[in-house]
C-alpha cells in the first residue's frame, strides 16, 4: 500500500525509496539517468492538480505573506535571483549601487607629505629652541668687563681671550692625584691666547705666560678701588693671579692697544671632560716621543688618541720641551684647534647622545663674560676649526728676547704691526716665534 500522497509518489518524489529512485540505488542493471529538477513557476499558479498544493515562488510568498506586494520584495529577492543582481555591483544594496560604501578612494600623498614636513619642522624646531634656553641657562657669566677701564677702541672683527686655568675646583684628591694637577689653592692661568675671526679667516695668537709685561692702574674687580700703576714689570699670569679675569684683560689691552671683545676661561676639570665626552683627541706625537713626570706625558711618537687624562698632560707638558712655554704654547694651539675640529663634526652635532653630553661638559665648566652669547662661543668654536683646516693662522706673540729680570720680552715692533693689521681685521704677515 502506497501511504504517500499521489503527487509525490514515482517520479514526483524521485522514485520509490526502496529502489529506483536517485540517490538510493537502482535495482536495474542501467545506470541512474540525470536527474531533473522541478521548476518554479513564477506568476500565477495553475490550479492545483491531484490534491497536492502548488509551491509559492518567493515574489508570491511575499506579497501574498507581508501584503507588500512584489515591488516591494520581488524586485529585489524574486528579480535580483533571477538575474545574478543580489551580490553584483548594479544592485540596490551592492557596493556600487545607491546603498553601498563605494570604491576606496586614492590616498592624498600631497596632503600627508605636507602634514609630515609640518610635523617634522614643528618638532626641530621646539627642540631646537628648547637645546638654545638650555645651554644659554648652563653658561655661568661671571666676568664683568664693564669693569675694565681705560680700553682702546674696538676695531674690525672679534678678539677672544681664551684662558686655560689651573683650578682645580671640582676635583676629588683621586682625580688630582690622577691628572696630576697637585693640590694648590687657588686658580692661575696655564695658558693664554687671543683669537681674531673677522673677513680674512681666523688668527690664534698665544701669550706665553712667562711674557714681561706692565701691570696698569686697574680698579678692583671686587674691591672697587682704583690702584695707580707704578710701572711694575712682572709675568703675565701674575695679573690674573693678583685680581682675576678683569685684571688679565686691563692688562693685556694696555700692553698690547688691542681690544678684547670676549672672555672664555675653562679649568683642568672641564678640559678633561669636554675631551672624554666626544670620545677623545686624535693628535701626532712628534718623533721622539713625549714624557714628562711633572705633567704626567707619556707618549710614543706617532699618530694617537688621547683620553681627557692624557690630554691634559699633554697641553700642561713644558719640562720636557727645548724651549719650554714656548712650545708648550704651541701644543695647545694644536690641541685645541684639533679639539674644536672633531667637536664640530656631523658625528657630534647631529647625535645627541653625543652633543649634549658635550655641551654640559663644556658649558658646566666654562666661564665667560656677560656679554657672551651662544653665538659668539660657536663662532669662537668654528675660528678654531678653521686655524687647523687651512684658512686661519696660528702663532706665538712676537719674541726679542730676555728681559733684564728673566721674562720674555715681546718684540716691541712686531706687536705693533701684528696688532694693527688685527684692529683693521687685515689678513696677518707677521710671524711669530
Amino acid at each position: 500500500m502506497n501511504d504517500w500522497p499521489e503527487a509525490w509518489s514515482g517520479d514526483n518524489r524521485g522514485g520509490d525509496y526502496r529502489g529506483g529512485g536517485y540517490g538510493h540505488g537502482n535495482a536495474s542493471a542501467q545506470p541512474d539517468g540525470p536527474r531533473v529538477m522541478r521548476q518554479v513557476r513564477r506568476g500565477p499558479s495553475a490550479p492545483p492538480q491531484g490534491g497536492v498544493p502548488q509551491q509559492p515562488s518567493y515574489g508570491d510568498s511575499y506579497a501574498d505573506g507581508y501584503g507588500n506586494g512584489p515591488d516591494q520584495y520581488g524586485g529585489g529577492y524574486n528579480s535580483d535571483y533571477n538575474t545574478g543582481q543580489v551580490y553584483g555591483s548594479g544592485g540596490p544594496g551592492g557596493p556600487g549601487g545607491p546603498g553601498g560604501r563605494g570604491e576606496r578612494p586614492a590616498p592624498n600623498w600631497g596632503r600627508r607629505i605636507k602634514l609630515t614636513a609640518i610635523t617634522v619642522t614643528v618638532v626641530v624646531l621646539a627642540t631646537t629652541i628648547g637645546t638654545y634656553f638650555w645651554a644659554d641657562s648652563k653658561l655661568n657669566r661671571e666676568v664683568d668687563l664693564s669693569k675694565v677701564i681705560e680700553r682702546p677702541d674696538a676695531g674690525e672683527g672679534t678678539n677672544y681671550l681664551i684662558v686655560g686655568s689651573d683650578s682645580r675646583e671640582g676635583l676629588s684628591d683621586d682625580q688630582k692625584k690622577e691628572l696630576h694637577t697637585g693640590s694648590a689653592d687657588g686658580k692661575r692661568t696655564d695658558s693664554m691666547m687671543i683669537l681674531h675671526t673677522g673677513s680674512n679667516g681666523p688668527t690664534l695668537v698665544s701669550l706665553p705666560r712667562d711674557s714681561n709685561v706692565e701691570i696698569p692702574t686697574f680698579v678692583g674687580s671686587e674691591s672697587g678701588k682704583t690702584f695707580k700703576g707704578t710701572g711694575r714689570q712682572v709675568k703675565l699670569n701674575a695679573a690674573y693671579a693678583e685680581d682675576g679675569p678683569e685684571l688679565l684683560v686691563r692688562t693685556v689691552e694696555a700692553n698690547t692697544g688691542l681690544h678684547i671683545d670676549h672672555y672664555v676661561e675653562i679649568g683642568f676639570a672641564g678640559f678633561a671632560n669636554i675631551v672624554d665626552a666626544v670620545g677623545g683627541v686624535e693628535i701626532e706625537i712628534p718623533k721622539g716621543g713625549l714624557k714628562d713626570t711633572k705633567s704626567g706625558a707619556d707618549f710614543e711618537a706617532g699618530k694617537q688618541t688621547l683620553n681627557g687624562e692624557q690630554s691634559l698632560a699633554f697641553v700642561r707638558t713644558r719640562y720636557a720641551l727645548a724651549r719650554s712655554d714656548l712650545d708648550r704654547t704651541k701644543n695647545q694651539q694644536k690641541f685645541l684647534a684639533a679639539l674644536a675640529s672633531q667637536t664640530a663634526t656631523p658625528s657630534t652635532v647631529l647625535n645627541p647622545f653625543k652633543l649634549y653630553p658635550t655641551m654640559s661638559a663644556g658649558l658646566d665648566t666654562l666661564i665667560v663674560d656677560k656679554d657672551m652669547s651662544l653665538f659668539d662661543l660657536a663662532d669662537m668654536f668654528w675660528a678654531m676649526k678653521g686655524v687647523t683646516g687651512g684658512d686661519g693662522k696660528s702663532m706665538n706673540m712676537p719674541i726679542s728676547g730676555n728681559a733684564a729680570n728673566g721674562n720674555l720680552q715681546w718684540d716691541t715692533a712686531k706687536v705693533k704691526q701684528l696688532v694693527e693689521q688685527l684692529k683693521n681685521d687685515e689678513t696677518v704677515t707677521v710671524s711669530g716665534n
